[in-house]
Formats: C-alpha cells, structure tokens, sequence
C-alpha cells in the first residue's frame, strides 16, 4: 500500500502548482484564476526516497452552487483515501472564513495536517506564516511552489510526520489504457463513473465540466484496467479560452497514451463532423477504437434508425471497428463494452510471424497482381512485423514507391481478414532493396569504345 496525501485548500491558492512541483510532471492544469481544477487527480512522487500518492483537489468554498458542491464531494473522497493532508493557504491574502471552515472539517477528520503557506516569494516567511497558526494546527510551513523554494524542508517535514505504512510493488497505470474520448456533454464521465461503479468524476449537465486529463487505475473481475476520462473536443473555431486549448492538448495526448479509445457520440445529435475528425485523430495516432452512441435509451425509434443509417454511410472507412447503443446513465449495453475493448487490444498488441505474412502477401498478389507502373510490374516480395499498437507489416519489394492507395487498402483488408484483426487499424511500410550499381557509371574498356565508333558510323553512312 502506497501512503497517500491530499492537498486541500481554497480556490487558486496554488494546490495544482505544488501537486506538479512534487511529482515533476505537468500532469495537472495551473492558470491565473479560480475553479480550474474540479476533479480527484492522481499522481506518484518520490520524496527524498519515499514513494507517496499525490492527490490534487478543487477548490473547497463555503458556497454550494453549482459545481461547489460536487467539487466539494470530490475534496472529501480526497481526503477520507489519504492518511496525511496538506492544507495550501495563500500568503498574500488574510485568513478567510472559507478556511476556517475548511480547518473545522480537517479537525473531524482525525488525521495529521500539515498548513502549507504558500506564495510566499518577495514577503518575509515568518511574518507571512504568522497569521495562519490562528487555523489550529500545529505544523505551519512557508513555501513557493512556482519557484520550489522551501519545497526541501516541506519534503523532510511530511516524511517526519507522514505515518509508517508499508510500500509495496509501485505499477502506476496498469493494465489496458482505455482513453473515452468525444465532444463536450456526450456523457464521457457519466460513463467512467459507470464503467467504475462509483461517483470517481464530477458528471455536470453542462459543457466542459472536466479539464484535466485523470488515469483511473481499476480492477474488474481480476483483469487490470487504466480508465483515462477527458475533456471534451469542440471545433477548432469555437476553442476560445487558453485554459480549453490545454484540455484539448491534454485530451490529444491521452489518446496517444492510451492503448484503446472508446469514441463517444451523442446520440440526440447524430454523428456530426467533429465526431469524425476526433475518429480520424484516433486513426492516425494507431490506436484501438470501440464507437459507443450514447443516450441512446431517449431516442424513438425513428431516431434510432435515422443514427444507424447516418453511421453506416459516414463510418464505411471503420468498419473494422464494433459499435454500441447504450445508456452510461442507465448502465444498458455498458458491460459489454469491455469484451470488445479486451477483443481491440489484443488484436492491436497480436504477434505477427515473418512466415505467415509472407504468405498472405503471396496469396494476395497472385490472387489480384499488382498494377504495371510505366510497363514494369510492381514486385513484393516478402513482409514480415513491424510493431504493436498499430500492428505494423513492413512488406519488402521493386518499386514500391508506386503502389496505388487502392492495393494499399486491398492488401490491408486481407490482412484484417485472414488474421481476424477487429478494432485496430493496420498500418503497411514499403521498403524497397537498394540497387548495388545505383549512381555507379559502365566505364567502357578501350576495345568497346571502338566497336562502339564503328557502329556510330555505319549507322551514319546508311543513313
């Protein structure tokens, strides 16, 4: 067991700063201004030889509107998994009633606290510090987590009041990297709490509810999982806060560390085109897909059959791929998702002998040769493995510059097919043999530069 620590405090005091100054990431989102992050997030530091879990946290305010109460959800599912709490205050502002309140419910809570004041950069530690001892705790420490000063001394004070707890094998982020990915508000949280079974994210009835890219490590019946719930993608054009272009590139990235993507569409909207342009992104980083069409338990039946012929002429091009119809509110059809996600990651991650490719590739062009490029026929010759995840044929061959997109997917389909690859797109490299007499010149012996002469000018003469 790994001893966690949250991190608490009011809105914008700088918790996300800290949380990535201890695990030297940038996992979690840090701008000028309150709210930004809203869910539990997740992250391993080391500190000075001791490996802890780090829990990042929203804002905790004596406000219950809105997201505040969620949040504030959030914070105390935080707080109840930990055994050792940092409580973040703002050395720049005076002690507020919020904090008050926030030492109140610390107090219940019956675990050791520790009040890190921070900002403390350019202001003298002692008097900044001063104030907050009136919270109650007994340990108060000055820092600047932007700048890492004082951060040495935090470092050593938790590992001298952070209880002994027994740390074993350390494998953050196991088993299959399963990415939910989609436009905002199509239920991408409300699935993860399902697939989960439990209230792990904040599911808002509004767009843009989650920013942060989280990893969710679970178990379901004994195999390991890494749930990765993102926030939404929106059109290029309508991206206008700094704060959604990070999310966007988070969202980017996850798909690029996950190992399958669920894409999630909105079934009261049909499929649209950005739906497609976050399935073609999918395609291109390589990865494993599974389409699941959401709230699908609202929809007549007419709908139902206007969303299942929209996908059947838009979505030809993936038809590699297994769709679902289900209800992440209801739960119906969510099950079955993991056999086709198990299913996708196997074929991705599949070994590929030298022998068999070979032979489907021979198989393949004798049955529909390749096509002639000025006379010359196009000649593969051998394939062998090239990667996982995509699986990856490099196939060897003469002229393999000029192989036509069509015998591209022509050779890709047989591939799928005789080798029963579903949900992952298959990626072929051509590579050609080099020619040993390349940029080398026929020097002609004296005797041929003759003949040569002769035949020059006889050539001439009957003319």
């Amino acid at each position: 067991m790994i001893p966690a620590i949250a991190i608490v405090g009011q809105p914008n005091v700088g918790k996300s700063t800290l949380f990535n100054r201890l695990t030297k990431s940038r996992a979690a989102i840090v701008a000028d201004y309150p709210g930004v992050t809203r869910d539990r997030h997740y992250g391993h530091a080391d500190l000075a030889g001791r490996h802890v879990m780090l829990i990042d946290t929203g804002g905790l305010t004596d406000d219950e509107a809105g997201l505040a109460s969620p949040v504030a959800n959030q914070v105390k599912q935080a707080i109840a998994e930990s055994q050792f709490i940092l409580f973040v205050v703002d050395a720049r502002l005076s002690l507020t009633p919020a904090e008050q309140y926030i030492a109140n419910y610390l107090r219940t809570v019956n675990k050791p606290v520790l009040v890190v004041v921070n900002k403390v950069d350019g202001l003298d530690p002692n008097s900044a510090v001063a104030d907050f001892y009136a919270l109650g705790f007994t340990t108060v420490l000055p820092i600047a987590a932007s700048q890492g000063s004082g951060i040495g001394t935090l470092t050593e004070t938790i590992n001298a009041l952070l209880p002994e707890i027994t740390v074993e094998n350390i494998e953050p982020n196991v088993g299959i990297k399963i990415a939910i990915v989609g436009r905002p508000n199509v239920g991408k949280s409300t699935l993860v709490n399902r697939m989960l079974g439990e209230e792990r994210v904040i599911a808002f009835d509004e767009p843009g509810t989650t920013r942060d890219s989280l990893f969710i490590p679970f178990e379901r019946m004994g195999v390991p999982y890494t749930l990765i719930d993102t926030a939404g993608v929106r059109r290029q054009g309508r991206i206008d806060k700094d704060l959604e272009k990070i999310s966007v590139i988070k969202t980017l990235q996850a798909i690029d560390a996950a190992q399958v993507c669920v894409l999630l569409i909105d079934g009261q909207e049909n499929l649209t085109d950005q739906d497609l342009h976050l399935l073609a992104y999918i395609l291109e980083a390589g990865r494993s897909i599974v389409i699941a069409v959401n709230k699908w338990d609202g929809l007549d039946d007419y709908a139902r059959e206007q969303i299942k012929i929209t996908m059947d002429r838009k979505l030809k091009f993936v038809d590699f791929a297994k769709t679902f119809f289900i209800s992440a509110k209801h739960g119906s059809n969510v099950g079955n998702l993991f056999p086709a996600i198990e299913e996708a990651y196997r074929s991705a991650m599949c070994e590929l002998p030298t022998n068999r490719l070979t032979s489907i590739l021979e198989k393949a062009t004798a049955m529909h040769p390749p096509p002639l490029v000025q006379g010359r026929r196009i000649k593969l010759r051998f394939a062998h493995a090239g990667g996982h995840n995509p699986p990856t044929i490099v196939i060897h061959g003469n002229q393999v510059d000029h192989v036509p997109t069509s015998y591209i997917r022509y050779l890709s389909n047989t591939y799928r097919q005789v080798l029963k690859l579903v949900g992952t797109p298959i990626k072929l490299v051509f590579k050609s043999g080099e020619n040993p007499f390349a940029g080398r010149r026929n020097l002609l012996t004296p005797r041929q530069m003759r003949k040569r002469e002769r035949a020059q000018r006889i050539f001439k003469d009957k003319k």
